[in-house]
This record gives C-alpha cells, structure tokens and sequence, in this order.
C-alpha cells in the first residue's frame, strides 16, 4: 500500500487500487503503515500570484514534518513543483516562479540528506502537454483535481517508469560504429577533409550526437568503437580533427577492422567482462544491424535514424529507456579509466607465469567499511548491477540495507587501489546477526577486480569482525543464477563446509573454534 499526502484530489490520477489518501492538506501519517509514501503537493491555482507564492513558501516545512513522522526504511516520492496555472498580472512578478524554484532546491537538498526521499520530477510530465490538455477547467471547478484526468493513463505508466528509476540497472555499454554514425560520410571513400561533423547541417547533427553521448560518458556508460574501417586512419582522424568530440581517451575498447562485428562484439565483451545483454550498439547499416541482432541476440540493436536531423530525438528515447539512471555517483564517472586500467593488468599479467608474483606485483590496497551511512547507495547500486560474481542474486535498494544495519546486522564495504589506479567501491557483504549467529545475505563483487583474489582478502576481513562482535557459527548460501556460475564453490575455497548442495542452491556452514 502506498498513501499519498495531497492537496487537491489526486484518486482519478493515481487510481484506488493499492493507494490511500489523506485529506487536504491533513499531514499526520495513517495510523496503518503503508509501504511507501508520496508527496503530491501542486502550486496552488489562486487568482493573485501573492498569495500563491505564500501558499507554496509554506510547503517545505509541511514536507519536513511529514517526513519526521515516517520511518526511515520507507521511501518517500517527492513530486517537484510545476507552475500550472499563470496568475501573475505583471510582466515583472516572478513571486511564484521564485517559490517554486526555492521549493524544488529545498527537495533537492533534502534528498541528499535523507536516504528514503527519491524526487520525482513532475514538470517531465508536464511539459508533454500544452496548458489546455494539462488543467480540465470543468473538472477542477467539480472536483478540485489540478491534472485532467484524461492524463491519468499516461501519467500512471510514467509515475510507475520513474519509481522503477530509482532503482534499475542501466545498460552498461554503447558499442558505436563510426562512418555515417558519429559523422556523416565514410572515411576510407570520402577522405577526412569531406567528413560531415561541426559546421552547418548535416555536420551540425553529428557534432551534437557526439555532444549528447559524452555526456553518457561523464555519468559512468562505457563508450566502445565497432567500426569496419583502416585503425590508423580512423584515430588519426578522431584525434587530429578540431570538429570532433569524443576522442580516443572516450573509449575504454575498440575493433576497428575487417571481421565481422558480431565477432567483435563478443571480443568487445570479453575484453570489458560484461556481459553481451549489457550492450547496445548503434550503426547506420541495416545489414550490419541485423547480422548483430540475429547472431547476439542480448545485445540491443535500436533502429538507426536515415536523417541525422533525428538524431537528438533518437537519442533522448535511447537514454531514457536504456541509460537514464535516478543519481549517478561518484564511482560511476571513473568508469572509462578503472576499464582502461584493466586492460593495462590484462597485458602485465600475460608477462607473469605465476598468478602469485603478477598480484605482488599489483601493490593492491583494500579498504573494507562497515555500517557507513554513506556507502549504502553506492552498494544499493552495485546489487542491482553485480552479476558474475553475485552469490545468491539478490537485489537491494539503499533502505534495503539500512534496514540490515537497523535490526543489528553488518554492511560491509569494499574499495580496491593498485599501482594503476583506484577502483572505488568495487565489493560488498550483507550480513544478518541473530545472537551468536550470522548469516551471510549475499556478498557481491564487481567484475572489474576479479582475478586478483581480493575476495579472500574481503572475505577474511569479514569473519574477523564477525568473530571479535561474538559470533560463533556462520551461515551463507550460494543459489544459481544465469551468470554465476564461476563462483558456485566459492565458500568451499574460503573454509566453509556444505550443508547441502543442490543444482539450484547450496547451504553453507563455518563455526569458529
């Protein structure tokens, strides 16, 4: 059950099934606890704009009091404020304007400092519409509801996308082609000088793309090239060109040749360890489109637009259904550097014959929190992302795991540095306690740190806080997911002994002497 704090009617827009409302403006919390909770509080629509902008200045101290009254364990959607109706009489007056932007940097701040409030942004609702298929006049004056409810059934599949936001994984990768892709021509018939990128249209369009996908980049998406073209004249290209955006330090891998692109793909793939279902590739060639689609059918293989006039709408559909994250954090934005540092380990290790001397060789630095506030979005994220190494599969949110630290239990954090960089907070561990008993959740590690035995480090690290805290018998669970195959004895290599093990799911046992 969710309940909603309103001040106009909001049934019609939300629905009945599943919801339960207060009365207008009524900010006392139901004596029955509901699962989630929503603030739908519009600008008031009042003939003078004065008294509208008093109205909204009083609404983050009703805000702030409501969310006093709530649980900390239990998400709170805030909706932003949008200007419905405009009641100002002079050019002048941005008294409303004023509060409403005053009111939204409140909820802004406020959600970084409550874990529980997710902002939803209702002015991206909004702005589909024109003001007269926004307000119903009729319907207000009958029923005091802001919103028409004709909107309801596009507004319900949209509240339901941004919730889901808060919480989903992203794709991971964009594989991109080149020629008539990021610019428009091919470089091996047209030559570098004849390249459509900058300048008037249709450079204009491609400049702007590349504009739009670095700013993927900055928030974490790996960027890869899959192009049929000479390497050295393509680099050479992307490097010496003042026109161009994304250069060679925006790729963390690439395949520029003669093979065929699902074959690079899979290389692609391999190299960055993520998985095919993880990828989505963009390529102007219908034939190159469909041999990846039919051949590696994980990876997304959108249409391509045949004007690039479309291409900032196509690519604004792109982020949304497949990149569009709800915050992204300060792991994310290292990502092309942590995959290119990979690739470096990569090419030291093929020089070492034993696995000991190359990890001595690494100079690897660990350092493991636990119960950090400030670590659970970070591992809330990692849970939903995390797959190959991801012991039972299970997927939190950042009250998920408040909720472990609240009832007594450990969160642990793990962040890894070697010689060729910092890899941030790369591995986690939710453990429940129930007197002189433990219980392993689930432990997480990302891809990029596998191979270096950090997991032991991480897991020993583990059962000595869990001794020293007085506990004398720990249990863990394995259950079998689509990519976790590799890690199926993990607890039998780290001193476990085996309750059970069957196909699916296998319990675990260690008891300190």
């Amino acid at each position: 059950m969710t309940h909603i704090f309103r001040n106009t009617t909001a049934e019609l827009l939300f629905g009945g099934a599943g919801y339960s409302y207060s009365g207008y403006d009524e900010l006392n919390v139901p004596e029955v606890e509901a699962d989630s909770y929503v603030w739908f509080y519009t600008a008031p629509i009042l003939p003078d704009a004065l008294s509208a902008a008093k109205e909204i200045n009083s609404y983050a101290e009703r805000l702030s009091f409501v969310h006093s009254q709530l649980p900390a364990t239990k998400p709170l959607y805030v909706f932003t404020l949008v200007d419905l109706f405009d009641s100002k009489y002079e050019s002048t007056d941005f008294s409303v304007a004023q509060s409403i932007a005053d009111f939204n940097k409140f909820v802004l701040d406020f959600a970084n400092k409550n874990s529980n409030v997710k902002i939803v942004d209702f002015a991206a609702f909004c702005n589909r519409y024109t003001q007269t298929d926004l307000v119903d006049w009729k319907f207000y004056f009958m029923s005091q509801a802001a919103i028409s409810p004709k909107l309801a059934g596009p507004f319900r599949k949209w509240f339901v996308a941004e919730k889901e936001a808060t919480v989903k994984t992203a794709k991971k990768c964009l594989v991109l082609d080149l020629d008539n892709t990021l610019w428009g021509g091919i470089l091996g018939e047209d030559g570098p000088e004849h390249l459509k990128i900058g300048g008037d249209y249709p450079g204009k369009a491609f400049h702007f793309f590349q504009e739009q996908i670095l700013e993927l980049q900055k928030r974490g998406i790996i960027l890869a090239v899959c192009s049929k073209n000479n390497e050295t004249d393509a680099w050479d290209f992307i490097e010496n060109s003042r026109d161009l955006i994304l250069r060679k330090e925006h790729f963390a891998a690439w395949r520029i040749n003669w093979t065929d692109k699902a074959t690079n793909i899979r290389e692609l793939a391999q190299e960055l360890n993520i998985g095919l279902d993880s990828m989505v590739f963009l390529d102007d060639s219908p034939t190159e489109r469909e041999l990846v689609a039919t051949m590696i059918p994980e990876v997304v293989v959108p249409e391509f637009p045949t004007a690039p006039y479309a291409l900032p709408v196509f690519f604004n559909d792109l982020k949304n259904q497949y990149f569009k994250i709800y915050q992204a954090r300060a792991e994310d934005r290292e990502k092309t550097q942590q995959y290119k540092a990979n690739a470096e380990r990569h090419q030291l290790q093929s020089q070492f014959t034993n696995i000991d001397d190359f990890i001595k060789s690494l100079n690897i630095e660990t350092t493991i929190r636990v119960n950090d506030d400030a670590d659970f979005p970070r591992i809330a994220q990692m849970s939903q992302k995390t797959n190959q190494f991801n012991l039972t599969g299970k997927r939190y949110t950042d009250l998920d795991v408040v909720d472990v630290k609240a009832a007594g239990g450990f969160v642990f954090s793990l962040s890894v540095k070697d010689k060729f960089g910092d890899s941030g907070m790369t591995g986690a561990a939710i453990v429940t306690v129930n007197g002189d008993e433990a219980s392993i959740e689930n432990l997480f590690l990302s891809c990029r740190i596998l191979g270096r035995k950090i997991e032991n480090t991480f897991m020993k690290a583990i059962l000595d806080k869990l001794q020293a805290a007085g506990v004398k018998n720990v249990r863990a669970s394995y259950v079998k997911t689509l990519k976790n195959g590799s890690v199926a004895d993990f607890y039998e290599t780290v001193g476990f002994s085996t309750l059970k093990k069957c196909e699916n799911e296998s319990l675990y046992q260690l008891k300190f002497t």
